[in-house]
């Protein structure tokens, strides 16, 4: 599985962006798609998952209510809308994809390189 991330950027606080992940070589093993985030100095962060095939949707408290996870199966993308940005939404956004329903970054198998996102107040 090959996954390439982009749509990062600078934004306003307030602000919106919409984060795309484009997905190649799927296997039995591309259950769930994931958005992970990781600011300096700190751990990488469950923000969103979606399961490919039901489309069942999770989000980090963090998250919920500004962020909308969607999947485009004939496309073979995942996108994260993102609105309301705060500051301490900044950080580098990765896709990531793996068997099981997790919000623990050791629990998936593949990985995007990453787009920033940027947050200002």
């Amino acid at each position: 599985v090959q996954l390439q991330a982009s749509g990062g950027g600078l934004v306003q606080a307030g602000g919106y962006l919409r984060l795309s992940c484009a997905l190649s070589g799927l296997t039995t093993r591309t259950n769930v798609m994931a958005w992970f985030r990781q600011a300096p100095g700190k751990e990488r962060e469950f923000v969103s998952r979606i399961k490919w095939r039901e489309g069942k949707k999770y989000y980090a408290d963090s998250v919920k209510g500004r962020f909308t996870i969607s999947r485009d199966g004939a496309e073979r993308m995942v996108y994260l809308q993102m609105s309301g940005l705060k500051p301490e939404d900044t950080a580098v956004y990765y896709c990531g994809t793996g068997p099981v329903e997790a919000t623990t970054p050791d629990l998936f198998e593949a990985w995007g390189q990453g787009t920033q996102v940027t947050v200002s107040s």
